[in-house]
């Protein structure tokens, strides 16, 4: 049996990030095709025939062609494991995304080589800046018409505020894409059409001055030779701690629908993605290395399986080995969680999982013991923390279509909420429910499995609020207080926290100044409803 720091240093975990429609999704099926984790990729075009995309498995995202939850799917590649999240690129559910992100030691940032970088991938790399992430970005579509690759570096400099260090060059781009250039092995890379090949039929020619490039690619290979003269003298070297605290950015030019340019992107995943490292609880740091089991919630997911309407709680392993027949309680309540069903994922697929360390994910079911945030430990009393609700800023009252069928409302909004698909309120004073977004999509998304996976047909219409801040004081009885004198605007959120809804900003100001010793939170932290003293007070 291997030890445990050995296993460690083994897992490599990484989410995959980008605008909507950057190819985010194509290339995670490339990734797993070419670790050998699937034999074919199911083709981006094939969605609205038989086949979605193997990280989509949600109904309403083979109707749209996009990514709505995010995936996990392991795989083993170069004696390594890998775990690679999926996450939505859409902006409306960028809160799933951030969840997602603090389950990972890296990222894989997917630009689009002909939109360059767009407002999603901004967010997205902000949040991965407040947590130091290390990212490599893989510049995607070179097989495409896009902008010159010296302005998408610029681009990664002047807006994401990376400094990018190229590994790989393009030789031309669209119908003149001639491949790509490897800066530190001194070869070119000869592209080749095809969506399921592997890479190992790959032409290499090597010799970056090889006079058989000029001859065989002819303008485009002068234009790319004096583009990587430039950013020779231009671009810093590779700098590991640089890399490691997210300051410095490894960039790939590729085509991962034609497979090309992927081996690259995971050969440097392995090579330079960091294993993982400890996790800070607030009772004390934890060490991955440590023998004791730990692990935190950060995502839960109904109905993966509508046939069982089961719930399954993605478990992020921070420390010790993870055993089948291991007895596990969870710290919020001091309850025993079955741990004999837990499973790993590849996409769809689930198997049974008798081991897991550091890094890895566990998919344990069970009905509501579980929410966004716990601890799971072998009995230490631990909270890890950084997991984060944000203040909604859409708001719709929500009423069943057929009163028969409220049960059935209540329960799906209850486990909708749960699963953070969206944020649920319940007026203090009673009246409809009141669903909390940031993005108009999810209530999409919410009626549409409302109807399909709990039979309970939703009626929306938008609410009179317009912003939503979490209540806290420090003062004994002040929260009390508050609620009896605001109580028409006063609601709970699936896990009871008190917040005030508000219909304009000028709200929030009078608020502060007639209930000084209340403090209201943009950020809510499921640490035993503890907000953190560094969440900004609004003013």
């Amino acid at each position: 049996m291997s030890s445990i720091a050995t296993e460690v240093s083994r897992r490599r975990t990484f989410a995959i990030i980008s605008h909507p429609d950057a190819g985010k999704t194509t290339l995670t099926e490339k990734l797993l095709l070419y670790a050998g984790a699937i034999q074919i990729a199911g083709s981006v075009k094939a969605r609205k025939a038989s086949r979605h995309a193997t990280s989509d498995w949600m109904e309403i995202e083979k109707q749209r062609g996009i990514s709505v939850a995010s995936s996990v799917m392991q795989m083993e590649y170069r004696d390594c494991v890998v775990n690679l999240l999926d996450t939505p690129g859409h902006a409306d559910f960028s809160e799933d995304t951030y969840r997602v992100l603090t389950a990972v030691d890296a990222a894989l940032m997917v630009i689009d080589a002909a939109k360059g970088v767009e407002a999603q991938t901004l967010r997205l790399l902000e949040v991965c800046r407040a947590r130091n992430t290390p990212i490599i970005t893989f510049m995607n579509k070179m097989d495409r018409e896009v902008r010159p690759p010296l302005e998408l570096m610029d681009e990664i400099e002047s807006i994401l505020k990376l400094t990018a260090t190229p590994f790989t060059w393009p030789i031309g781009m669209g119908k003149l894409f001639g491949g790509v250039a490897d800066l530190r092995s001194n070869q070119m890379r000869v592209f080749k059409a095809g969506e399921d090949r592997r890479q190992d039929d790959v032409e290499i020619i090597e010799g970056l001055d090889n006079p058989l490039l000029k001859e065989r690619f002819e303008d485009s290979y002068d234009q790319a030779r004096s583009e990587m003269d430039l950013i020779r003298d231009a671009s810093p070297e590779y700098d590991a701690p640089e890399f490691l605290s997210g300051r410095q950015t490894p960039v790939f030019f590729g085509s991962a629908v034609n497979n090309f340019g992927v081996r690259e992107v995971l050969d440097a995943l392995i090579d330079l993605a960091p294993p993982p490292g400890p996790k800070p609880a607030i009772q004390r740091v934890v060490e991955p290395t440590e023998p004791k089991f730990t692990g935190v919630v950060f995502k839960i997911q109904a109905n993966m399986d509508p046939a069982h309407r089961d719930r399954i709680a993605f478990v992020r392993v921070a420390s010790g080995r993870f055993e089948r027949e291991m007895k596990l309680v969870v710290t919020r309540t001091g309850k025993a969680v079955r741990a004999s069903s837990a499973v790993s994922f590849l996409s769809q697929r689930r198997d049974l999982l008798d081991e897991a360390f550091a890094g890895d994910i566990l998919g344990i079911p069970n009905r509501g013991l579980l929410q966004l945030g716990d601890t799971i430990t072998e009995g230490e009393d631990l909270q890890f923390t950084g997991l984060p609700f944000f203040a909604p800023e859409l708001f719709h009252e929500v009423e069943v279509k057929d009163p028969l069928r409220f049960k059935q409302l209540r329960t799906g909004l209850q486990q909708l909420g749960e699963e953070g698909a969206i944020q649920v309120f319940r007026m203090a004073l009673g009246g409809p429910l009141l669903l909390g977004a940031a993005g108009a999509l999810q209530f999409e998304v919410v009626a549409h499995r409302l109807a399909h996976e709990y039979k309970a047909e939703a009626r929306m219409q938008p609410s009179k609020y317009r912003m939503a801040r979490w209540i806290t004081s420090d003062l004994p009885g002040e929260v009390d207080r508050f609620i009896d004198a605001n109580g028409h605007r006063v609601a709970y959120d699936v896990v009871e926290a008190p917040a005030v809804l508000l219909e304009r900003p000028y709200d929030l100001k009078v608020l502060g100044d007639l209930w000084p010793n209340i403090k209201l939170h943009t950020l809510r932290e499921h640490a035993g409803l503890v907000f953190h003293a560094n969440m900004a007070q609004a003013q």
